[in-house]
């Protein structure tokens, strides 16, 4: 966890009769969430230093101040000094309503990413009382999010920093998250999604192959140097699958399919700097995170190099630190009259 930004404390909201875009309803939806920092207030009572980070595919409200902690805490981009940061975790995820915590398994509606939005848009203003956000960020499923957010609500906030994401599913990364799930499902135990122990070979083979494009290929090269170092490492990988249940893993691939925001890039209101990783092989400069910040008008990008492929995004997303600092400082002098680099005045300007 970042320097200083204390214990993450997961709260809970319901939501009754949750209406989902396929049209079928959730009776109740859980929806954790956490915050860090303190809400500020104008003189009419309104929160104005909201920010929303959203998580990625295996997250919760936990994962911004760990796997990218090094852009929350004091002085950094993500700073609880100056912003009421909110971190919920998405619809689909565990700590929220998902086809394990909610006990409804394989009869769990189908979600997108919309839906995950349209939860956490109800979690910031009937919960909470935030009317508009100072900015959405978030990574690779939480960039999904974060685009998400900027078309669906293009009003609600001033800016925007998806990373490592793409405007639609298509191509190799279908292939990815589909064959993730058809590995699953291919194991006996699975039982159709009504298992009696979780499908363990399934989950850590599916795991293994996803794995291999997360890190780029010179990541496999320096880091593994025989066959077997090789295998041992996605084994390692495969690993993590054991804290996973099964049919929360494919109904959130089945989201991540389903995701594409790539029409509706012309309706960003909100500033945008998009932030990619050269060696990103799940989601490349062409095809991915640069067909964003085409697509959105007035959009900065910046991309960085990294052998970590993908999982940069979060491990040194410190490299972007000082373009993201620079991004909301700017968002900082707009907004407020007096206010110098630490602090967070209570006069925006209207």
């Amino acid at each position: 966890m970042s320097d200083n930004l204390g214990e993450v404390r997961p709260q809970v909201h319901t939501v009754r009769d949750f209406a989902l875009r396929s049209g079928e309803r959730l009776s109740e939806l859980r929806l954790e969430y956490a915050t860090l920092g303190e809400a500020r207030r104008d003189s009419s009572g309104q929160i104005v230093n909201a920010v929303l980070w959203c998580h990625g595919w295996s997250g919760s409200c936990r994962q911004g101040p760990t796997l990218y902690g090094k852009a929350f805490g004091p002085g950094r981009p993500l700073d609880p000094e100056r912003f009421y940061i909110i971190l919920p975790t998405a619809l689909g995820s565990p700590g929220s309503s998902c086809p394990s915590v909610s006990g409804l398994g394989p009869d769990f509606p189908r979600y997108g990413i919309a839906d995950m939005v349209t939860a956490q848009h109800l979690l910031l203003t009937e919960h909470l009382g935030v009317r508009h956000l100072a900015g959405v960020a978030g990574g690779s499923m939480g960039g999904h999010q974060t685009l998400q957010w900027i078309t669906q609500y293009p009003d609600f906030m001033d800016w925007a920093i998806p990373i490592a994401t793409g405007p639609s599913t298509t191509g190799r990364v279908v292939g990815i998250w589909g064959l993730m799930s058809e590995t699953i499902q291919a194991d006996p135990a699975y039982q159709g999604g009504r298992y009696t122990r979780q499908p363990l070979d399934g989950l850590r083979r599916a795991f293994m192959g996803t794995y291999l494009w997360y890190f780029a290929p010179a990541y496999y090269q320096t880091q593994f140097r025989s066959p077997q170092e090789v295998m041992k490492g996605l084994e390692n990988a495969g690993m993590g699958s054991e804290k996973m249940d099964a049919n929360d893993v494919i109904w959130r691939n089945q989201a991540m399919i389903g995701f594409d925001v790539a029409a509706d890039l012309h309706r960003v209101k909100a500033r945008t700097l998009v932030v990619g990783v050269n060696s990103d092989e799940l989601y490349p400069p062409a095809e991915e995170f640069i067909p964003v910040a085409m697509g959105i008008a007035g959009a900065k990008l910046f991309a960085f190099d990294s052998v970590l492929g993908h999982m940069a995004n979060g491990l040194e997303i410190d490299k972007a630190g000082a373009i993201m600092d620079q991004f909301d400082e700017v968002w900082l002098g707009r907004h407020c009259k007096s206010c110098k680099r630490k602090q967070f005045c209570q006069d925006p300007i209207a």
